[in-house]
């Protein structure tokens, strides 16, 4: 078979556009701004329970076992929280993981698709990354699941250097699915499982041990520690990974297709495109149609959560990496201008916003911020205008772009650069006073008297408890443990009285959120005048 590079004649992209971009790319956005709900508050709450001393082996929230996530990811968002916590704020520097990942992922699928494709594709891949709708969010908050893409990325690497007959490849190879498990459990090793097979049809059996005997102990490291340290940690967190991966599959309904859809833009169509035009010399694409099909396989019978479909763009990146640059004139021609009005019409739209919300015009759309985002006042300073003003500037200069084979490619990645560097300098304030925690955590605690015995919790989720344990240090029990709580802190609607037995003592709220209101209540005390918490 022939697993040399695809032929391509355009002008390759200038390596100093990709590294500019994607650095600008990568760390917008990712500080100034409170752990938001879910994901964000969940991720770094279990970073600041590492960094905070409370045990480095297993993730908690508010101290308590959390079997949903693997650690590794949070291990380095400890590090750079406690590293940098006093210039940035513990949550921003900890998001920096995010970055550093990000980074590593953009690296390893470049590798990747060079060694799959060629030079031209190598440099296409991580602005194709960068451009992919679903990528954008989870690249920019507290998730492990871009550590396990990373990971994945790199045994794509490993085994496309395999392919081209580099044995070496296979110590990538291996680093990539030992490490993909502590990051991000069995969906990480789904991720980049199927690159294993590289060494076999290379029939390379130097690289294939070396990819094994580099892999089986960074699985198996994080295992033994808590099998050693406390088996029922261990089997709580398999058991729940194990249901994860058999739970009852179901036929895909119209929820997975809309989800793909927006979330695998553009690379979908591109990878299509790529299998239509390797139809004939398909060798170069058997592995990551491997991997798309494993992953795809994997999504269109599970739930359609953005989350989900994470797994599937990144052999979707390898497959529309390989024709990128060879779409004919017409259609690259009208992918360009879509690119180009689309972005163009976003930015201005966001400008319109700022406007609105920092000199009250447009009133009409001023007053719908107002509505959002109760009490919220506009203070832009100067770097952030500068920082828009910016950015805006460059995308009307690309506007001048030479025509190659890139163009569009380069196009979208700016373009949904550009986007999301507006929407960080411009809109983030007012996104962050209308979603955070903050307030409700902080006007919680002033309400509570010292020396309260616990707060037990009716409907309080996983981000929430992160959120106040991060924020003021409060943290509830579940209902019904013994001995019974005086207090308990409850989430209903915004209509309500205290049930009997309890009286309230407060309520809050996100003043964004009209139908998530919180109240404490206190248990109130028997006719001997003892309260049956304290009995």
């Amino acid at each position: 078979m022939n697993f040399g590079g695809l032929r391509d004649n355009a002008p390759p992209v200038p390596v100093i556009a990709i590294v500019l971009l994607a650095g600008l790319y990568l760390l917008t956005g990712v500080a100034a701004h409170d752990p938001w709900k879910t994901e964000d508050a969940i991720h770094i709450g279990i970073a600041h329970g590492f960094a905070s001393g409370g045990g480095w082996l297993f993730p908690r929230i508010a101290g308590e076992p959390w079997p949903h996530t693997a650690p590794l990811y949070h291990w380095l968002a400890a590090l750079t929280g406690q590293a940098l916590e006093g210039q940035l704020g513990f949550h921003n520097a900890a998001r920096l993981a995010s970055t550093l990942f990000g980074a590593l992922f953009l690296i390893g699928v470049a590798g990747a698709s060079r060694a799959f494709h060629g030079d031209a594709a190598g440099r296409l891949a991580p602005l194709l990354a960068i451009g992919t709708l679903g990528l954008l969010l989870p690249m920019h908050e507290a998730q492990p699941a871009i550590a396990g893409l990373a990971f994945a990325a790199l045994a794509w690497w490993g085994g496309g250097l395999l392919l081209q007959g580099h044995t070496s490849g296979g110590l990538l190879l291996g680093l990539g699915l030992g490490l993909a498990f502590p990051a991000h459990g069995l969906v990480g090793l789904l991720m980049a499982i199927a690159a294993l097979p590289a060494p076999i049809l290379r029939r390379d059996a130097k690289g294939f041990a070396l990819a094994v005997l580099v892999a089986l102990p960074l699985i198996a490291a994080w295992p033994l520690l808590v099998m050693q340290h406390d088996p029922a940690l261990w089997a709580g967190w398999w058991q729940n990974e194990l249901a994860e991966a058999t739970q009852a599959r179901t036929l895909p309904d119209r929820r997975h297709v809309e989800q793909l859809l927006w979330a695998a833009w553009p690379v979908l169509p591109l990878a299509l495109w790529s299998l239509w035009l390797h139809r004939r010399q398909c060798s170069p694409l058997a592995l990551p149609l491997l991997g798309l099909l494993l992953t795809l396989s994997w999504y269109l019978t599970g739930s359609a959560r953005s989350l989900s479909v994470l797994p599937v763009l990144l052999p979707l990146t390898l497959l529309a990496a390989a024709g990128a640059d060879r779409l004919r004139r017409g259609t690259a021609n009208a992918f360009d201008w879509f690119a180009l009005t689309t972005f163009s019409f976003v930015a201005a739209l966001i400008w319109l916003g700022a406007s609105a919300q920092g000199l009250g015009w447009p009133p009409k759309i001023a007053n719908n911020f107002a509505k959002l985002a109760p009490g919220h006042e506009v203070d832009y300073g100067m770097v952030a205008l500068a920082g828009a003003i910016g950015a805006t500037l460059l995308w009307l200069l690309s506007w001048g772009l030479r025509r190659a084979g890139w163009r569009a490619t380069l196009r979208w990645a700016a373009g949904v650069t550009l986007m999301w560097v507006l929407t960080a300098t411009l809109w983030l304030a007012w996104i962050d006073y209308a979603i955070s925690y903050r307030p409700v955590a902080l006007s919680l605690q002033n309400a509570l008297p010292r020396g309260i015995d616990c707060i037990e919790r009716q409907d309080i989720g996983p981000a929430q408890r992160a959120s106040l344990d991060y924020f003021a240090g409060i943290r509830t029990t579940e209902a019904g443990r013994q001995p019974r709580c005086s207090w308990r802190l409850s989430v209903e609607g915004s209509r309500r009285t205290a049930p009997p037995g309890w009286t309230e003592v407060w309520r809050g709220g996100r003043t964004s959120d009209r139908k998530e209101r919180w109240y404490l209540d206190r248990r109130e005390a028997t006719p001997s005048g003892n309260s049956p918490g304290n009995t």
